[in-house]
């Protein structure tokens, strides 16, 4: 039995004679040239939506955009790879309509272009939201580590900055105690000479100089770290095992139905526990509903709710009586059969917590009332 062949390379082939022949029915790039289609481009305010009368014609916001989407469900984000995938993919002929935007063009649309992408965000949340598609009863939310474009020897924190400060004291002390030694031996071959010793201290006196202006920049900005590539990054933890890394910290919510991004936020906050509250909050206000559950792992354990086991009672904010964020407490962990990573769904009423506070004997407020 011999193996598949494929046909000869010189074989003539009747091709279908339409470019929208390849792409089927059933193809995601429909439904994105669709959507596109339906967004007013002047009201999220992308640029160029509205082509200047004179110079050269622009690439038509739509076009763009519809290639920045397949790239995002493709998992395509750079700009030269997607440059590339529209002169050879036939999902993109067909979807651009055989154009080929330069990688230059593609970076500028998504950097000029970003309150407005978020814009199209929420009109595909309204879509959802008009399809039925969320659930709007419990949602999940989490934080992801991203790595940022920057280097982790481009990244001070105040303790490091003391430390390489006093790295740097070291070595011009070690230098200057060799300069002096030098002077006082006369060696006929010192291992460096005096104008050697001279330019290494003058280097580590410019670095010094450079540190202590990040370190004024810092208490300036009231910041704890400062990025030099990458201002908004910051230095945090990269998960169990993998030490830290220079970051942002992406707050994510999904809706329990399709398992659907609901909102996300990018932070620059190295842990989540500042953050069940608001995202709950948006995620109520998104789905327009009375009443929303939303839960979290260990991560926002000191946030703005807990739970002390073996009582079962669960504390939950007072300003928002339609709001249950529910987040694990450090104590003892409930029965496996109820503790598989998450909560119970339905706290008990008239209990009430404040930002930071872990305790049961809260006082509980009348009906209707907010703190």
């Amino acid at each position: 039995m011999g193996h598949l062949e494929g046909l000869e390379r010189d074989q003539m082939t009747l091709f279908p004679e339409a470019l929208d022949d390849y792409v089927s029915q059933e193809n995601p790039v429909r439904f994105v040239g669709a959507f596109v289609e339906s967004l007013d481009l002047v009201e999220l305010g992308f640029a160029h939506a509205v082509p200047y009368e004179l110079g050269r014609p622009p690439y038509n916001p739509a076009d763009l955009l519809r290639l920045f989407i397949y790239g995002y469900l493709n998992r395509v984000r750079s700009s030269r790879q997607l440059e590339r995938e529209a002169n050879r993919s036939v999902e993109l002929m067909w979807l651009l309509r055989r154009l080929a935007p330069d990688f230059k063009t593609i970076a500028d649309f998504r950097k000029d272009n970003g309150q407005a992408i978020r814009g199209v965000c929420r009109e595909f949340i309204s879509y959802c939201r008009e399809l039925r598609l969320f659930g709007g009863e419990l949602v999940a939310i989490d934080g992801s580590k991203f790595k940022a474009v920057n280097a982790r020897n481009r990244n001070f924190s105040g303790r490091k900055l003391k430390n390489q400060t006093d790295e740097i004291d070291a070595k011009i002390q070690k230098y200057l105690e060799e300069l002096e030694k030098n002077d006082q031996e006369e060696a006929d071959l010192p291992t460096l000479t005096a104008e050697e010793l001279k330019e290494k201290i003058e280097i580590l006196r410019q670095r010094k100089r450079k540190l202590r202006a990040l370190g004024k920049q810092m208490d300036q900005s009231g910041q704890s770290q400062v990025s030099l590539t990458d201002p908004d990054s910051r230095s945090m933890p990269a998960g169990k095992g993998h030490g830290t890394d220079v970051a942002y910290n992406v707050q994510v919510t999904v809706d329990s139905k399709h398992k659907l991004i609901l909102d996300h936020e990018v932070t620059n906050d190295p842990t989540d526990r500042t953050h069940l509250s608001t995202m709950a909050q948006r995620a109520k206000d998104l789905l327009g509903v009375k009443h929303l559950e939303a839960v979290a792992d260990m991560g926002y354990r000191e946030a703005c709710c807990a739970l002390r086991w073996p009582t079962g009672q669960v504390l939950r904010r007072g300003w928002d009586q339609d709001l249950h964020p529910q987040a694990p407490h450090l104590g003892q962990p409930p029965p496996r059969s109820l503790y598989q990573g998450r909560l119970p769904l339905q706290p008990p009423e008239g209990l009430l917590s404040m930002p930071g506070w872990t305790a049961v004997d809260v006082p509980v407020p009348n009906q209707g009332a907010r703190s």
